[in-house]
Parts: structure tokens; sequence; C-alpha cells
């Protein structure tokens, strides 16, 4: 085992130990304070819920991936000084991102904060991230396009970061959805820069999917009667959604991909795992738009409700949506190395997407008949 498979193993495992212990202390706190998820028409949960377990996510990744660095330095590795010397600039902005998000989402889980402000503390992270010399400036083909001008690229990268925080924030609706995209993704991720030799972010990516680990045992098979059971709330799903999208962007403009992606086009594979969230929050935007609604406004239309309506569990619903991601992501891939272009790739992603709403639509159409009652509007 070389040296930063082994640092991204352990990365990976104190990033779980690191969660998996704070979450039964935030479950302590949060009870005893009667710290709750609030109920509305569009949650499924009953009982009383905790929507802080977001709050372990960045110290679990933040504590295993410097702890394991520094134990690196001070074992005298040269190859880890060169490494570290290789990331850390966008490393420290990536952290101060992180921890602006984190006091945001705290205080929207708390207190709850005005879309308005979350939109200002994204777009400076996304700022952040620019200023950290990470920006997008190749879209390798899409549509047609490859290098492009510093200004465009840096406005391409503040709506990237907003709208993929977004996207994992809003597709956060039933229990273990948003947690096990996003550890699906920053796995992906993980093996990707581990191929490609970029270690920093490597480690980066599987600290992160080892503190959702914890998160979603609890998330998903705790109890509201047993007071185990927890939700990631917005400090989850706007750090988490910092993580992936930081990586995203980063990812794009890698020139030489290692082995298992060496031919696989730079954005399919950065955007290829967020291929759900992203297509289901541009969907959903449109629709309200349609419907005359507050696009920013939440409601009953995202794609794991239109699945609820159709009569299938949560587990069903999180069991199909997986398939679909990671079927998504094979077939992206496969096509990329197929040396197909990569506006028919997403060209096919996009059809395959409307068709399979298309279906969707209809059978709750059907229901709705039937029944009497609306269920999706």
């Amino acid at each position: 085992m070389d040296n930063w498979l082994l640092n991204n193993f352990l990365t990976f495992i104190l990033a779980g130990v690191v969660v998996g212990g704070l979450i039964p202390q935030i479950l302590i706190i949060a009870y005893r304070k009667r710290l709750f998820d609030s109920h509305d028409e569009r949650k499924i949960h009953d009982g009383a819920v905790p929507r802080l377990g977001g709050i372990a996510f960045v110290p679990g990744i933040i504590f295993s991936v410097l702890l394991i660095l520094g134990l690196g330095i001070k074992c005298n590795a040269h190859e880890i000084r060169e490494v570290i010397m290789q990331g850390e600039v966008g490393l420290f902005f990536l952290f101060c991102s992180l921890m602006l998000l984190f006091l945001l989402g705290i205080a929207d889980d708390l207190v709850e904060v005005r879309y308005r402000a979350k939109f200002i503390f994204q777009i400076i992270a996304g700022i952040l991230t620019i200023v950290s010399g990470i920006w997008i400036c190749n879209l390798h083909g899409f549509l047609g396009i490859g290098v492009i001008p510093d200004w465009i690229g840096w406005f391409l990268t503040v709506f990237a970061i907003v709208y993929i925080i977004n996207a994992l924030n809003l597709i956060d609706g039933i229990d273990g959805l948003a947690g096990s995209i996003a550890f699906l993704t920053l796995a992906y991720f993980g093996l990707a820069f581990y191929d490609a030799d970029y270690y920093i972010y490597s480690m980066v990516a599987f600290g992160g999917a080892g503190g959702l680990l914890p998160f979603i045992y609890f998330n998903m098979y705790g109890s509201s009667k047993k007071n185990n059971k927890i939700f990631m709330g917005d400090t989850g799903s706007l750090t988490l959604g910092m993580v992936i999208a930081f990586l995203a962007v980063e990812f794009s403009n890698i020139r030489e991909h290692g082995n298992i992606f060496a031919d696989v086009n730079p954005i399919t594979v950065a955007f290829s795992p967020l291929i759900i969230p992203i297509l289901d929050q541009c969907r959903v935007f449109f629709h309200r738009i349609l419907k005359r609604r507050n696009p920013f406004m939440p409601d009953r239309c995202h794609i794991h409700h239109k699945l609820l309506d159709v009569g299938l569990s949560d587990r069903k619903t999180l069991l199909v949506i997986l398939l679909v991601d990671i079927g998504f992501v094979g077939l992206n891939w496969g096509l990329s190395v197929g040396d197909l272009n990569v506006n028919w790739i997403i060209l096919i992603d996009f059809v395959l997407w409307t068709l399979g709403n298309m279906l969707l639509t209809k059978s709750i159409r059907k229901i709705e008949k039937k029944t009497g009652i609306i269920l999706y509007d």
C-alpha cells in the first residue's frame, strides 16, 4: 500500500470516527434544548427530529485531513511535503469557505436565515475559490467551446458553486437521500483525484465520504422514539455542497487524468455524479416559474416527491434515485471513453431525464384521476 492510499484510508476512517463520536453528543444537546426540525406539509417524517447533524461534518473533514497531513510531515515524508505544496492554497481557501457556510448553516438551522443572505454567503464562497486560483477555465468542447477568458470562468465558477450547493440542499427531502448522493459523489471524486495524482483533494473527498457513513446510519436507522434520529440540516447540505462543488470545479481543470479516467472528458467526470440534483433543480425552478410561483420557495415537486406520489416507499424511492444516479455515471463514463462528443452525452442525459419525468407525471395524473386528489401541482 503506497503512502497516499494509506493516507486516504486513514482519513476516511478517522473522519468517520470523529463524526460518529460527535453526533450522539449533538443529539443529547438537541433533545435537551428541544432543537427540532419544523414540520409542514412537505415533510414526511413523524415525531420530533433534530436537524443539526451537519454540525459534525466540517470538524470531521478538517480534523482528519489536517491530522493525517501533519503526521505525514512529522514523519519527514518528502513526497508528502511536495504534494502539500501542490494543493495547499486551494485547501486553505476551501476550509475558509467551509467555515463561513458552517456558521451560516448553524444560524439557519437554529433561527432560519433568509435565502438572500444564503446566496450572499455562497457567492462569497465562490469568490474565495477564485481567489485561491481555482476556476473553470476550459469547457472541453461543451457547446463547442474550449479555453475561455478568465472573467467568464470566474462568473461560471461562482454560478456553478452556488448552483451545486443549492441542488444538494434542495434534494434533501427523504431519509438518506442527500447523504447517500453526497457519499457516492465524494467517493467517486476521491477515486478520480487519487487516479490523477491530486492526493490532497483525494483526502478531502474521502474524508467527507467517511464522515457521511455514521450520519447516514443515524439518519436512516435512528428513531425519534429512541432519540437517536437526526437530519443534516442546512449546516450539512451547505458545507457538503461546497466541498463537492469545489472538487468538481477543480477536476474540470485537470489535464492529466491517470489511468481510469485517462480518456474521459473532464466535464463528464466532474458533473456526472451530480446529474440528478443538477437536473432536478433546473426542472423544479422552471416548473415553479410556469406555475407563477416564487422559484426560491419550497414545495412538493422534486423527483423524490414524484416517486413517493406514484406509491413508492421512502426506502424504495431512495434506492431508485441512487441506482439512476449510478446509471448516469456509468453511462456517461462509457460514452466518454467511446469518444462521443460531450454535447451528445449531455443531450442524452437531458432526454433520458425528461422522458423519465414525463412518465412519472403521467402515472401521477392517472392516480389523481382515480382518487380525485391533486398530488403534483
